[in-house]
């Protein structure tokens, strides 16, 4: 008898760097693999952003000494090193100066390649990361009703926008973390008929 009950389907092998790296793209929910993309090697990303991490640990500067010699945030200077923003060219020069090792290839792809800004389900089961959408999300009705009283009908821009990670030490001695969001107010707008330059065509 030919069995009906459907075979559970083999794990694909993931590259191993891939899979450690949670900042690179989304994830197979049951798997915890890489997904590819036709735009995007994950693995040979993964791969860039462990050679430019090892840059950075070999050189012994924190994000704060870099960011200082990149002239960014610490928090995006972060993102460029995880390959989650796209590199200037003068930023380039300034990142080669800081960490000379990083190699020509890696520090032109960082330039030319668009990254795919998005992340592994996976890392919203770290403790860290974890707390820190929570608080956004449990805080998150508080403070839309404040930037609404404040600014009107819109939203805080993800886009222009700057973060920075820093601490400040509580009046009983103890290390506190300071997380800074800056973005631009981005009011929702009235579609006036008037104002559409793409009207649709009505028969």
């Amino acid at each position: 008898r030919v069995s009906t009950v459907a075979r559970t389907p083999l794990r694909p092998r993931c590259n191993i760097a891939a899979r450690h790296r949670f900042l690179i793209g989304p994830t197979d929910t049951t798997w915890a693999c890489a997904r590819s993309y036709t735009s995007v090697n994950a693995s040979d990303l993964a791969d860039r952003v462990k050679r430019v991490l090892d840059a950075k640990a070999s050189s012994g500067l924190s994000y704060d000494d870099l960011a200082a010699k990149m002239g960014v945030t610490n928090t995006y200077c972060a993102q460029l090193l995880l390959g989650q923003s796209k590199l200037t060219p003068l930023t380039a020069a300034k990142l080669s100066e800081a960490l000379p090792s990083i190699s020509e290839s890696d520090l032109d792809s960082m330039q030319t390649e668009f990254p795919m800004r998005t992340f592994d389900n996976e890392v919203l089961k770290e403790p860290n990361v974890y707390r820190t959408y929570e608080a956004v999300t449990h805080y998150g009705e508080a403070i839309k009703a404040l930037i609404n009283e404040q600014c009107g009908d819109g939203i805080m821009s993800a886009i222009d926008f700057y973060c920075d990670v820093g601490t400040t030490i509580g009046k009983h001695g103890e290390k506190r973390v300071v997380i800074t969001f800056n973005g631009k107010f981005l009011p929702f707008i009235e579609q006036k008929s008037e104002d559409n330059g793409a009207k649709s065509p009505r028969e």
